[in-house]
């Protein structure tokens, strides 16, 4: 089942990559893992991943093994500026999806 932002923006290798490296900002993952979890195809990510780099979106942590591991880089203001954006895209979906519900609760009156 698709997130609430990706149905509005799109099911796209990016915004499913923004998807996981947001809700999972606090750990560090390997590319392996990132492609595996996110639903993207490892060819996919590696066309994608020298931007992110370059642009400072994640950032190395550490190596484990011969794995090296990455994160969401929360400390470049322009993550932290779409993090608000996809928060806000996500909080007005369930805004509407609660007023439709609500909506449907409500007595109908005859007349």
């Amino acid at each position: 089942m698709a997130s609430a932002f990706l149905r509005l923006e799109g099911n796209t290798v990016r915004n499913r990559l923004w998807t996981f490296l947001i809700l999972h900002s606090e750990f560090d993952y390997s590319m392996k893992d990132i492609a595996k979890f996110s639903d993207v195809s490892y060819t996919a990510l590696k066309e994608i991943w020298k931007e992110l780099i370059r642009r400072k979106i994640v950032v190395h942590t550490r190596n484990v093994g011969k794995a090296r591991m990455y994160k969401l880089n929360r400390e470049n203001p322009q993550v932290e500026k779409f993090i608000m954006y996809y928060w806000s895209v996500v909080d007005l979906e369930v805004d509407r999806q609660l007023s439709k519900k609500e909506k449907a609760l409500l007595p109908t009156v005859n007349a």
